[in-house]
């Protein structure tokens, strides 16, 4: 029994990095993705081709590739790029993948929105800013709610991917005591944690999203 209650504490050690790096990624994540989405819908050309490449880039490789190449790739490319933390190497490009996607998530928002909504904004004195502001953006995000409550569960699925560059988070606890001990139920309990977690965010953006449908 005191076995058990050791192993489960030390999995539950690796809970810390596992919220840390969802949490930090989500909240600069999301507002990077934003700008970049009105980037992207109301920007210049060049703005447009920058954003444009940016997306396809992050979104088009492996997320594990990207983690790999800022923490081992970018020191040879100059040492001065060298990121010593492993956390701050993970959440940069994490922050850098999931605004990528949440650029599209948004730019989709925005351009869903009817064009009839800029004409009546226009028609009221708003300028363009104005307009995407306290018009367009509030209805964008009561759309992309759902969506970005899946690409939330799946930050939290990802973050297993930072054991490859040496991080001690849920996942990586968990291994360590099965390869040690030859006993699966460290699986188990990594597994319900995730759980636990994914249920939290679900839980939240649905209550999220109810509260928002009061204003359609």
């Amino acid at each position: 029994m005191e076995a058990i209650i050791n192993n489960l504490f030390y999995i539950l050690n690796g809970i810390g990095t596992t919220v840390k790096l969802a949490l930090g990624t989500a909240v600069l994540s999301i507002p990077l993705g934003a700008l970049a989405a009105v980037g992207k819908v109301s920007g210049g050309k060049a703005l447009k081709t920058v954003l444009s490449f940016y997306t396809w880039l992050f979104r088009g490789t492996p997320l594990l590739l990207q983690v790999f190449f800022v923490y081992y790739g970018l020191p040879i490319l100059s040492p001065k790029l060298t990121i010593s933390s492993g956390f701050a190497a993970a959440l940069l490009t994490f922050v850098l993948n999931y605004a990528a996607y949440f650029t599209e998530i948004f730019r989709g928002g925005i351009e869903s929105i009817d064009k009839g909504q800029y004409e009546a904004s226009k028609a009221m004195g708003f300028g363009y800013w104005q307009t995407m502001v306290y018009i367009i953006f509030p209805q964008t995000v009561r759309r992309v709610i759902p969506t970005t409550s899946s690409e939330m569960v799946n930050l939290v699925k990802d973050t297993a991917l930072v054991a490859a560059i040496g991080l001690g988070d849920l996942l990586r606890s968990s291994r360590e005591i099965v390869t040690k001990e030859f006993i699966i139920s460290p699986f188990v309990i990594a597994a319900v944690v995730y759980l636990m977690l994914n249920s939290v965010i679900m839980y939240t953006f649905k209550r999220i999203e109810e509260k928002a449908k009061i204003y359609e």
